[in-house]
């Protein structure tokens, strides 16, 4: 991928070899093993630049996790990722509203909007997922996961702004092979995953895999006795590779995932004065209701709830890649077709009270992506790549929002009758079209032993249109004039349309110097662009509660990054210790923002002036010795509104007519300033029921600093430090089986994920307990 990025900040011990196929990038990577004592630390194969090298000799921000990383750890989602990959961040608070940032950047935490384009890219075997709740299902039969940081898209696929995570399934093979896996664990956990490989011919193999992971609702309606939160996903993939000679090889790949769960539930998470008049903050008007809360703890995970929760989505699509050997250079094209339905449903004022009983919106997303690349052979003094993409995306949305027999009383206050909103609904279509085109290019130039210079350029056009109305019925009939005006200050009719075309110039230069063998100086220079984007979920009012027609389109956003670092590897290789430093600065950032001024959530795009993303990352590695190995990593990021003037009001500064504050100066959400992640296992031969193999024991450990959850830094959505231990011990059987015990949030640590305002802002929060501590046992196989 790219060099805007900076130096890799995360590595594992223990990353075994896997089976590769020269045929392709993705199999030309495989993690390489060395003797279990070996005093050196092991080598790792990356595709960064699209030919295989090990980490440590390329110069770009790179975190590989391989694939036993992943199972012994129990790592099978991204969320999970991010506990051991420190400059990695994901919120989620349904897999709609899905925030995915690295470094700090990518999309401001708050309510999705189908027209903001991703910051952080998501590829899958080089095959874009355009929406970020791909992010949230399951990672199935994976050979390896990359985490690539800053401006990406002078090698590859959609240009991002904040960085890419670059996930490699396993490929077929023709040497027959399988993999059987099972856990069973507290709360109803149970997952299982199968894959099988094989030749069909001498010049055809194949692939199949599924997996399924189930788990209770961890949160309990008080009210039904039902559960929700729980975990119910499934996840099928088939692949066929066609290899009739050593130069020509082509991969069929199919997939379908599919999450039905009931989601996504928040509970009382504890009350925050505003500068409301107290009649209208969340004491006086539960006490006039006579509601009283499940629990004052939120950790109790209860909920009375009275209407439905769920958030079903299903992803698939089908690609083919296809690599040929022209002697000077490879020709690859990657041609895909991928399709996203989310079926949602919420009681958004999460409680027994009628206030906004269902707020949801459903999507129907397609999309088509056509990649080609000419990519250099050999090992001459100047190697290069260039390549042309094009992708199309279509996205249709429902909304519907419904008002219940305490709005009137909750929004608008005490005096109004209830009847005014009583039924009153807000229902919202939405349809948006992306056609995007690009060329790009990169080349490397080894001037001498020593020095390297990289420059890459990418050029980008794109072309976006869209249609948005909503309509709004029931509540009050005959309404008089000020009442019909309250209704629409809750909610209004709607009807835009907006079109936007724009292309630009960007591209990154690196320059290298190979010190000595063991230490690898460098830096880099990158410039990121994201097209404007459409707002999808209605506009903003002017002060005559008039829609800003204006704001339907905002502005492209623009990123420089810059970085040094190095990577070294000290004591005769048995330690690796490698630093970067970066600067990244965004003008026009575009974010999804919660207007705050009113009694109604509303939710829109905006343009924030300039934000700023600083730090240092760190990556340690000892090679094991005696059976025992380690590893630390961390990454400290100062991120903050540089420039944001008239940004949403936090929560406690919320009066009856406040409209904008100033947040400049200000932390960007869901970044904490320091994380840390640490751990070791140690291995010693050892037999068990008559068979060789060896015992482990292992702990992994993440920590990270406080952190606020909401776009608007309110001082109630602050999350404070916490941190993750795992534990995990077994037997790895010399034959294939493989068990062992584990132990998730070993400390049983309270934490949230995610804390916001009610709607009506009258004080009440609501949160998302992160996961108790979970016990389990896993039992694998393969031969």
């Amino acid at each position: 991928m790219l060099l805007g990025s900076a130096a890799a900040v995360f590595g594992l011990v223990a990353l075994p070899a896997v089976a590769a196929d020269s045929g392709s990038v993705d199999s030309a990577a495989a993690d390489v093993a060395a003797d279990g004592d070996a005093a050196a630390v092991e080598a790792v194969i990356v595709t960064a630049r699209r030919r295989a090298e090990q980490a440590q000799d390329v110069p770009i921000a790179l975190s590989v996790l391989s694939s036993e990383t992943l199972d012994k750890t129990g790592t099978y989602n991204l969320a999970q990722v991010v506990q051991l990959a420190p400059s990695l961040y994901l919120g989620s608070f349904n897999p709609r509203n899905t925030t995915v940032n690295i470094r700090g950047l990518g999309n401001n935490l708050g309510l999705a909007n189908d027209g903001l384009e991703a910051g952080v890219g998501l590829y899958i075997d080089q095959v874009y997922f355009s929406r970020p709740a791909a992010s949230t299902f399951d990672l199935s039969d994976v050979e390896r996961v990359e985490v690539l940081r800053g401006p990406q898209g002078t090698l590859f696929g959609k240009n991002t702004t904040a960085g890419a995570i670059n996930v490699s399934t396993r490929l077929p093979t023709f040497t027959p092979e399988g993999r059987f896996e099972l856990s069973y664990g507290e709360y109803g956990f149970l997952q299982g995953k199968a894959s099988i490989a094989g030749p069909i011919n001498d010049t055809v193999a194949f692939r199949l895999s599924a997996s399924s992971t189930q788990r209770n609702g961890l949160v309990k309606n008080v009210v039904t006795g039902r559960n929700y939160n729980n975990l119910d996903n499934t996840a099928i993939r088939g692949q066929l590779l066609f290899k009739p000679s050593d130069r020509l090889s082509i991969r069929f790949v199919a997939d379908w995932n599919r999450q039905e769960t009931d989601c996504c539930v928040l509970v009382y998470a504890g009350y925050g004065p505003t500068l409301k008049p107290a009649a209208l903050q969340y004491p006086a008007l539960i006490a006039g209701l006579n509601y009283t809360n499940p629990s004052q703890n939120a950790f109790d995970r209860l909920t009375d709830i009275n209407d439905q929760a769920k958030a079903n989505q299903t992803l698939g699509g089908v690609s083919a890649v296809v690599d040929y050997d022209l002697g000077f250079a490879t020709l690859t094209s990657v041609t895909a077709w991928r399709y996203w339905d989310w079926d949602p449903a919420n009681d958004a004022d999460f409680s027994s009270l009628s206030i906004l009983d269902k707020s949801q919106n459903a999507d129907q997303q397609d999309q088509y992506s056509q990649e080609i690349r000419l990519a250099s052979n050999g090992d001459g003094p100047v190697s290069w790549i260039v390549g042309a993409y094009a992708f199309r995306q279509t996205i249709d949305a429902q909304g519907l929002a419904q008002y219940g027999a305490n709005s009137a009383y909750w929004l608008l206050g005490p005096a109004q009758p209830s009847a005014l909103l009583n039924g009153y609904q807000a229902r919202s279509g939405a349809s948006s079209s992306t056609n995007s085109y690009a060329a790009f290019g990169q080349l490397t130039w080894k001037v001498g032993e020593r020095l390297s210079i990289t420059p890459g350029l990418r050029y980008t056009y794109e072309e976006k249109d869209a249609a948005y109305i909503q309509v709004v019925s029931g509540g009050l009939a005959n309404p008089t004039p000020a009442q019909q005006a309250l209704k629409f200050a809750v909610a209004r009719p709607q009807a835009y349309a907006a079109h936007n075309n724009d292309g630009k110039l960007s591209g990154q230069i690196n320059v290298a110097w190979q010190q000595t063998p063991d230490l690898l100086v460098y830096g880099n220079y990158a410039r990121g662009y994201k097209s404007g984007g459409l707002n999808l979920s209605g506009l903003p009012l002017d002060t005559a509660g008039n829609p800003v027609l204006a704001r339907a389109v905002i502005a492209p956003e623009k990123t420089d990054a810059w970085e040094a670092g190095f990577k070294s590897q000290l004591l005769d290789r048995r330690v690796i210790f490698n630093v970067a430093a970066f600067w990244s600065e965004t003008q026009d950032y575009q974010a999804n923002v919660v207007d705050t001024a009113g009694g109604a959530l509303r939710q829109f795009l905006d343009n924030i002036p300039k934000v700023r993303s600083r730090g240092v990352e760190v990556d340690t590695r000892l090679a094991p010795i005696n059976g025992f190995g380690v590893y630390a990593s961390g990454a400290y990021t100062d991120a903050e509104y540089v420039s944001y003037a008239n940004g949403p009001c936090p929560l406690e500064r919320i009066g009856t007519t406040t409209q904008a504050c100033d947040l400049s100066g200000r932390p960007l959400p869901g970044v904490s300033k320091l994380v840390v992640s640490a751990g070791g296992e140690y291995r010693r031969p050892a037999r068990a029921l008559g068979l060789a193999g060896e015992a482990y024991a292992g702990a992994d450990w993440n920590w990270r600093s406080g952190f606020y959850s909401s776009a608007s830094d309110s001082t109630y959505s602050r999350i404070g430090s916490y941190g993750l231990l795992n534990l995990r011990a077994g037997f790895r059987a010399e034959n294939g089986w493989d068990a062992f015990v584990w132990v998730k949030n070993a400390a049983d640590r309270k934490y949230f994920q995610y804390i916001s305002g009610l709607v009506g802002n009258t004080g009440a929060l609501n949160g998302n307990p992160g996961d108790p501590r979970t016990v389990g046992v896993t039992l694998k196989a393969s031969y």
